[in-house]
């Protein structure tokens, strides 16, 4: 059984990332095997809670408040909508549920109280729920957990030597000081990144790096194909190709063996051969429903397809870890603590994020 290792150098993994590809896939789906049932994906369904209007700067997205891409924004969905789309996604074979707010980082107060009572509804409906809410405290990670939160999304986007010409206005510092957050709450973590933003083989390596070194590992690694949208910094970014993510997705799983690995954003530029690939190198995990918050995805029919074709099957919710217990909100031992982080801020700009700041600003006064 391979060992799990948390002191990988970034030599060692861009060595097996540019492996001959059969050299590769075999190590790979090798040690896929001795893990995980090698026929069993885990299939999560994401939903925007709130969109729009972030006031972060990443370059890649869309939701930034900062850049013009014709995103229909929406304040906080209520519990009983939240609701309705959770069975919605159970009854076409997710196992989970991942809610996205477009937050800078978790503030308490009423809109987090919702939250949490999401969480709660949805735990009870028996599905693993996740969510991805920016930055959060220790005691915000421990009220998710007291509802019945199962995992916490942090993507690490890419390396820390690249993070700086992606984004402004956090530092990768606060990623890291989220992530361990949450595992002071016994929370599973689910954090990766995105390929394709004009990064080298050597940033996609370091992510690695700082994955691998988390101790425990992520339970759950994101791998994302970056999806340019029009207004963004990155709109004119051309797709990685399969190969890559293929590549990307084999090396995630021998340097995280354990860790399940998804295969996220990207997928409608992906044919069926190339996901089944993506499978066979150790990808057991990928988000169905038509849209991953804001960008295009398979219609899920179209993965339940793909899974009978390929002698797939949904996995349970929680097989690996058992399900959390919840506690109502009027049994809650745990107050808000009306906590004012000072997260970074980091003093400097990003020439491509300010050039699409000053051309949604043109746009929108014409």
């Amino acid at each position: 059984m391979t060992t799990v290792r948390h002191n990988w150098t970034k030599e060692e993994i861009l060595a097996i990332y540019n492996k001959p590809l059969m050299e590769l896939l075999y190590e790979a789906a090798t040690i896929h095997r001795e893990h995980h049932d090698p026929n069993t994906v885990q299939v999560s369904t994401l939903l925007s809670i709130k969109t729009g209007g972030c006031p972060e700067d990443c370059g890649y997205c869309p939701q930034a408040a900062r850049y013009h891409t014709d995103i229909e924004g929406n304040d906080l969905m209520t519990v009983s909508h939240v609701k309705a789309q959770a069975l919605r996604a159970k009854e076409s074979g997710s196992s989970r549920v991942c809610m996205g707010a477009a937050w800078r980082n978790v503030k308490d107060g009423p809109e987090f109280d919702q939250v949490l009572e999401m969480v709660r509804t949805i735990n009870k409906l028996d599905m693993e729920v996740c969510c991805t809410l920016g930055m959060l405290t220790e005691n915000q990670a421990k009220r998710l957990a007291e509802a019945g939160l199962y995992a916490y999304n942090h993507n690490l986007d890419t390396s820390e030597d690249y993070y700086k010409d992606v984004i402004s206005t956090r530092a990768f510092e606060d990623r890291l000081e989220t992530i361990d957050n949450v595992r002071k709450s016994n929370v599973t973590v689910c954090s990766g990144g995105i390929i394709g933003m004009g990064e080298q083989l050597e940033d996609r390596a370091g992510m690695l790096v700082a994955l691998a070194s988390l101790n425990p590992q992520p339970e759950s690694v994101p791998i994302n194909a970056l999806v340019a949208v029009e207004g963004t910094p990155m709109e004119d970014i051309e797709p990685v190709s399969i190969w890559e993510m293929i590549r990307m997705v084999a090396t995630t799983r021998i340097v995280m063996p354990e860790t399940q690995v998804r295969l996220s954003a990207g997928r409608t530029e992906m044919s069926r051969e190339g996901q089944a690939m993506c499978f066979f190198a150790g990808a057991n995990s990928i988000f169905a429903g038509d849209k991953l918050l804001t960008t295009p995805n398979p219609d899920v029919n179209e993965d339940m397809e793909m899974f009978k074709l390929l002698g797939l099957n949904p996995q349970k919710p929680f097989t690996k870890i058992s399900q959390p217990k919840t506690v109502e909100a009027s049994d809650s031992q745990l107050e808000p603590l009306g906590e004012k982080p000072k997260w970074s801020r980091p003093d400097h700009t990003i020439e491509r994020n300010e050039e699409a700041k000053q051309k949604s600003k043109l746009v929108s006064k014409e």
